[in-house]
Formats: C-alpha cells, sequence, structure tokens
C-alpha cells in the first residue's frame, strides 16, 4: 500500500499486511508527523480527461482557494460575501464546494444536488451538467453534499490523486471569470485538489495569534505544491473578524500585519452581527444589508482581488 504524510506530502510503501484496520495512525519517518492512513482497498484507480494537461498547463490567475487549517475562521463566509460582491462587478463566478460538511452549499440553498463525486463517476459527462444556478445573478455553484466523504476514501493515495479537481476545472475554466473554492480544515484530499488546482490561495485570518497557527500550516503546505505540483501558486491573507473598540484586537491586527508584511489584503473584515443575521437567512451580507459594514468591506475585497488578477495578467513590459 501507498500512504502519504499529510504534512510533507512524502510518500511511504507499506506491505498490504502490515495491519487488518481499515483506517490507522502511521507516524512519518521524514518529519515524525502523525496522520491517518487508510487501508488499499479504498484507493481507486482514477480516470482523467487530460492528466498530462492538468498536470503540466499553468494553473489559471482565476482560480481561487480559500483555505485555513483553522476553523472557524470564515472561510464559508468570505466565499459567500466575495463570490457574491464579485457578481455585482459583473464578473461571472462559479463556487466550487468542496467540503464534505456543504455549508457553503446549504447557505445557497442547495439540498440533496449532484456533487463532484456525482461528476467523477459519470466522467463522460461534462462539469456543466453538475453545476446549478443560484438565486444571485452571474453565480453558479458545484455542490457537496454527503457522499463527497467517499472521495477521500477511495482516492486519497492513488496516483495524481491531487489533479483530479484541476482536470475537471479545465473544461469550465473559460466560462468565469472568477472560480472560487471553498476547503475544509484539513489537508488530506480537499484541499491538495483545492490548492493544486488554485493559482492563488485566500487566507482568512481570525485577528487573534493562535490563528496564525492555521496560517502557517497552510503557508507550510502552499510551499510544498509549489515544489510537488503546482509551481505558480501564490497566496495572500485576509484579516476577519477584527472588533475595532477592542484596543488589544486592534495591537494584534497591527502585529500580525508586519509578521506578514507584504503577503496580506488591505481590505480587514470586521466583526458585524449583520453577518450572523445574513447565515440565519442563509444570505450574504451586501445582499441582505447593502450598506452594511460586511457588505460594504466585502465589496472592497472583490475590488483588491479583481485588480490584483488583472494585473498579474497583463503582459510583461
Amino acid at each position: 500500500m501507498i500512504i502519504i504524510c499529510q504534512r510533507c506530502m512524502t510518500r511511504f510503501h507499506l506491505d498490504d499486511d502490515a495491519t487488518d484496520k481499515s483506517t490507522f495512525v502511521a507516524r512519518c519517518t521524514v518529519c515524525g508527523h502523525l496522520f491517518s492512513a487508510y487501508k488499499p482497498n479504498r484507493v481507486q484507480e482514477i480516470t482523467f480527461l487530460d492528466l498530462e494537461k492538468a498536470r503540466h498547463d499553468k494553473t489559471d490567475d482565476r482560480v481561487i482557494a480559500v483555505s485555513n487549517r483553522k476553523g472557524g475562521v470564515a472561510k464559508t463566509t468570505t466565499c459567500l460575501n466575495l463570490g457574491v460582491s464579485l457578481t455585482l462587478l459583473k464578473k461571472r463566478v462559479l463556487l466550487v464546494d468542496f467540503d464534505a460538511q456543504a455549508n457553503l452549499t446549504l447557505a445557497l440553498g442547495q439540498k440533496e444536488s449532484p456533487t463532484f463525486y456525482d461528476a467523477q463517476k459519470e466522467i463522460g459527462k461534462g462539469l456543466d451538467a453538475f453545476i446549478v444556478p443560484t438565486k444571485y445573478p452571474n453565480l453558479r455553484l458545484l455542490p457537496s453534499g454527503r457522499n463527497m466523504v467517499l472521495l477521500n476514501k477511495k482516492y486519497f493515495g492513488a496516483g495524481n490523486f491531487e489533479y483530479m479537481l484541476k482536470d475537471r476545472l479545465n473544461t469550465v475554466t473559460e466560462q468565469f471569470d472568477f472560480i472560487l473554492i471553498d476547503t475544509p480544515p484539513s489537508i488530506e484530499y480537499y484541499t491538495l485538489n483545492a490548492l493544486t488546482a488554485s493559482n492563488r490561495v485566500l487566507i482568512p485570518c481570525q485577528c487573534d495569534y493562535l490563528s496564525t497557527h492555521g496560517v502557517d500550516q497552510v503557508l507550510r503546505l502552499i510551499r510544498l505544491i509549489r515544489e510537488k505540483s503546482n509551481p505558480h501558486i501564490q497566496s495572500r491573507i485576509l484579516f476577519t473578524m477584527l472588533d475595532r473598540n477592542s484596543q488589544a484586537s486592534r495591537l494584534i491586527l497591527q502585529k500580525i500585519q508586519s509578521f506578514y508584511q507584504g503577503k496580506t489584503f488591505e481590505t480587514v473584515i470586521e466583526m458585524d452581527g449583520v453577518l450572523k443575521e445574513a447565515q440565519i437567512l442563509n444570505m450574504p451580507a451586501i445582499q441582505y444589508s447593502p450598506k452594511s459594514t460586511a457588505g460594504t468591506q466585502y465589496l472592497e475585497l472583490a475590488k483588491e482581488v479583481v485588480a490584483f488578477t488583472e494585473s498579474s495578467m497583463l503582459p510583461a513590459p
């Protein structure tokens, strides 16, 4: 069997009879990391549309993963609100829910919809058949659902598994101005696929020091991805949940901005009760309350993302 360390991406060959358990814990002899591994009967051969293109073509500047190893830092909230804000700037946006918890899918009012897992089972169908419209103009969704957990069980560790999402997205990239990928607070199959498929990573970071640990983990993973499967990947940190009324929160923001100088968005998302109210109604903040602090800040973030992406796509002088 082949198992892969989730921290340093080292692959190990073990005897299939080393354990009779379907899931077991292994220790990486390279970095010392403890991680969960799966028996080979869960790993299936992958059918690709164009593996060579997925492996060797440069990732598209319009594909952005929203990722952090720490939960509760507003990944899904950012994916939804940034996506809707981009549509208000006349951009065509695809949201990819690549988290088996399916929070983004539920926030958009979708239930029991076909998922990427279904798309992979029916490789002969175009990905378009699994992308659904939303109630917001120019915003479409590739949903998640309960069967998404099977992706990790069936394909994690299979040859070239990290290119599966990029392989399918390559067929629809030209239909959208931006593709945003929501990821879970873990590595394994989902985040590795999202980072391999993306040219940019937006890392939400709550304004406290503990959140920087999740950021550091993602940045280390991005460096490994850059070496192994996606040499062009870039990242930028978005500070979220800032309490402007707290001097401690403001001081922490200043120190973290200094620490990550040159790697952060200028826009900062403040704490705003409107976000929670909007979540209850499954709405983005800017639709629920267009003049709210959160709504206007996510719109500013969208403008910054557009400017940053368009400037990078200009030909070199």
